[in-house]
This record gives structure tokens, sequence and C-alpha cells, in this order.
């Protein structure tokens, strides 16, 4: 692969009439043309390091070109003895797998020149996006095969499970646990197979080098990975973190807030479909009821682990009668506050900005509108499960 990259470089160079260079999305030098005419102070470093220098990174990225569909003029930077240069996202899908750099003269004025050569190249940049993306291990036949694998163990297929029950990954390395990685805006992708492209890559990208990660798969709504089993969190948080950052960087979106629902351990692989119809429920959760955090485990869910099982969403009579009268969004909120925090007016009190005797005169509301007791007994069951349903219905379908 890495000559078939080389080879399109020096082609597009040659038409050019130009020096390229490519680097990755992390902006690590993939290959670059022979013929380096006009190589600036700036290009000789990144040449001879391999890597972009950090002010230099910093820089092009200040213009733009981690989200860009088009070609980016960078302009001259005299400071970083850097000459104007074009860069050209290289995507496939929608998927960005890295940039091909285009070198101005020392005294040229402006990209009007390049831009304008750019249609000659285009066959040689289109197959160079889809050499690197072949390359990219989330994107290979094998690797494709392989999280198909483990999908479809985790979906419950006897046979899938007894196949990789043989990986290296899997093998002897039980107690496992599943951890399901969603981005609450991806939910709806324009293109699914872009989409479980770069949810792929970015799991395995972010699960480098954490031993406990043992293995990542991508759909087009979230990623899955497999760890083994702990009640420490250091490695899930790590994960999160690494998979928000490259899940932005490869999906061309700023970076949003992304959750971690984990799954109770287990140590059969037979568990894998519960643990991760378990870690997807987590996930969904964090997703509607934001005061469960970012890193959430099933067993901390309450209410939420029910919600999977109904064939529609619930409801009550008391809590129909709230929700018509409650215009304003006065009562409810109230009502789930004092439920969630064991009915401490105070608390609740705190958090809305009013005085104690305005949570009182709700209440005082809501026990005229039901005429019933809401902070005792089946009533406050109901009303408590009824307004998590509520939230539930606003879930992502995952």
């Amino acid at each position: 692969m890495r000559h078939g990259v080389e080879e399109l470089v020096e082609e597009a160079a040659a038409k050019l009439g130009r020096g390229l260079s490519v680097e990755d999305l992390d902006g690590v030098l993939i290959a670059y043309s022979s013929n380096q005419p006009q190589a600036d102070p700036a290009r000789v470093r990144f040449l001879l390091s391999k890597r972009l220098p950090p002010d230099i990174q910093a820089w092009q990225l200040s213009h733009g070109i981690a989200t860009a569909v088009r070609p980016v003029t960078v302009p001259a930077n005299p400071t970083l003895g850097m000459y104007g240069r074009v860069c050209v996202p290289l995507l496939v899908r929608g998927f960005r797998v890295g940039y091909l750099w285009i070198l101005q003269g020392p005294e040229e004025d402006g990209s009007a020149a390049i831009l304008a050569a750019l249609p000659t190249v285009r066959l040689e940049l289109e197959l160079l996006a889809g050499l690197l993306l072949e390359s990219n291990t989330a994107e290979s036949a094998h690797r494709r095969g392989r999280e198909a694998e483990f999908l479809a163990a985790a979906a419950g297929d006897r046979n899938a499970q007894a196949a990789i029950s043989g990986w290296r990954e899997v093998q002897g390395r039980a107690p496992w646990q599943v951890a399901v990685l969603l981005d609450p805006e991806g939910v709806t992708p324009e293109d699914p197979q872009a989409a479980t492209v770069a949810t792929s890559t970015a799991a395995m990208q972010a699960t480098a080098g954490i031993d406990p990660a043992l293995f990542t798969a991508g759909t087009e709504t979230h990623a899955v990975v497999l760890f083994t089993a702990t009640s420490a969190r250091a490695s899930h948080a790590a994960v999160l973190t690494h998979y928000e950052r490259e899940l932005a960087k490869r999906s061309g979106r700023p970076a949003g807030r992304i959750l971690v629902g984990i799954s109770e351990p287990f140590s059969a692989l037979k568990g894998l479909p519960e643990a991760a119809a378990q870690a997807r429920l987590a996930a969904q959760a964090a997703a509607v009821d934001p005061e469960l955090g970012e890193l959430v485990d099933v067993r901390s869910i309450g209410a939420y682990q029910l919600m999977g099982a109904f064939a529609a969403e619930p409801t009550s009579v008391y809590f129909s009668l709230l929700e018509a009268e409650d215009r304003n969004g006065e009562l409810l909120p109230v009502l789930e506050m004092l439920y969630d925090s064991d009915g401490a007016v105070q608390t609740v009190a705190d958090r809305l900005h009013v005085h104690r005797s305005t949570v009182y005169h709700r209440l005082a509301r809501v026990r005229k509108v039901i005429r019933a007791e809401p902070l005792s007994g089946r009533v406050r069951q109901e009303l408590h499960l009824a307004l998590k349903a509520r939230r539930w219905a606003g879930r992502p379908r995952i």
C-alpha cells in the first residue's frame, strides 16, 4: 500500500510541477514527492522529523482544515518559516483519511494557480484517498469481517460467539464487560457507511495502548468496546476522552458530548448479548438524563433498566392530569427533583434558585390537581416511573 501511495504522490507532483506531501490526521508524514524545489524551512523540518511541529500544526488547523471538505489556502507565516500552501482534504464518502499539501513558491502571489490545476490530478487524489482508507485497519476487509463477527456475537449469534472465543483478545481474558460509546448528536447520520467507518476508526484509535480495552467495533450510531471487567473507571474515562477527540477528527464535526454506558461483568460469552444490551441502555439513559453523568454503569440508571422491556412508553392517570395542567413546566420538574433527592426540599429549592416556600406551594398545586399525596406510597412510585418514562421516550435509538 505504501508503495502505491508514493507512486500516486509522484504522479500528482509531476503533473502539478510542485512538491507534495501527504500526512495523516495527526500530522504524521505518510509520503512526499522526491522533487521538492520550493521547500521552505517549515517543510524541511517536517520531512526530516516525519511529524509536524506543534506550532506549524496549530497554524494549519487555525484555518479550518479539520472540517474542510474543499481545498483550503493556508497563508504564509514568515515567523514559522512557512510559504503559502494549499491543503487538499482527502475524503472517502465523507470520511477524512488525511491531507495532501501543495507548496507555493516564495514569490508566488496567492494560490489561484494551484487551485486551477487541481482538476488535472483529480483521479490521483481519489485513488490516493482510497488507498489511505484501505490502509486504515478499521476499513480493511479483514478488520471489517472481525467487527461484523463480534457484533453478531453481541447480537446473540451462537456460531459467532464460538468463533470469537478463540480470538487472542478474548481467550483467557474473562471476566469481561461491554462499553458503548455514544455521541447523541450522531445517531441519524446522512451516510451510514461513512458513519460506521468513523465510529470504528475512532474507537480503535481511542483504545490504542489501553490494555483493559480488548476489542472495538463500530456501528452507524455508536461504538462497542469489550473490556476486561474492572470496578475502576480510569481506563473507561481515558477512552471517553480519546474517542471524543478522534470522532470529531474523523467526522469533521465539532467535538460533542460523548457518553459511555458500561455493563455488568460476565464470565461466559453467552452473556455477551445481555451485556451489550445493558451497555446500550446505560448510554441511552445518560443521553436523556444528564444527572447520570457521562460515564454510566447500568446498575446506576435505576428505573431506566426497566424501560427497554416495555413495548410502549408507560404513562398513568395521575401523570396525564399533571402533564395537562403543567403548561409552564413548574410542577413536573419539582416532583422529579424531589423524588431524585429523597424529598430534600432545600436541595430542590437551591437547584431551582427559589425559596423553600415556592417548592411547598408547587407541591400543594400538585395535590390539588391529582387529589392525592404525591410523596408517598403507590402514587409516588407511579409518578416517578412516569417521569422517567417521559425522559426515556426521547432516547437516541441505537
